[in-house]
């Protein structure tokens, strides 16, 4: 999920495997999906010192909610054809 436990769990899993890439964690996706928005009960705060330029200035925005309050995107709710267009990038 686009949201600031989606980001520490990548941060996390950077702790063990150091060249793991997001996939569709970004900013251009959660903005292509606004309607879909949701709301994050519980946010994580602390700093997340693993995640690359982009993505830390999303979860910061995220974290200190910038763009709304508590936002979040729930990963089944990223439209199929944006991810086939996504993998299709990656071939």
């Amino acid at each position: 999920d686009i949201d600031t436990h989606g980001f520490a769990i990548l941060d996390q899993l950077r702790a063990h495997i150091a060249d793991v890439e997001s996939f569709l964690m970004d900013r251009a996706t959660l903005l292509a999906f606004a309607t879909h928005w949701g709301e994050e009960d519980r946010q994580t705060l602390r700093d997340l010192p693993r995640l690359n330029a982009e993505e830390g200035a999303l979860y910061d925005d995220l974290r200190d909610n910038r763009l709304r309050r508590n936002l979040r995107l729930e990963q089944e709710r990223i439209g199929f054809g944006w991810i086939e267009a996504a993998l299709a990038a990656l071939a």
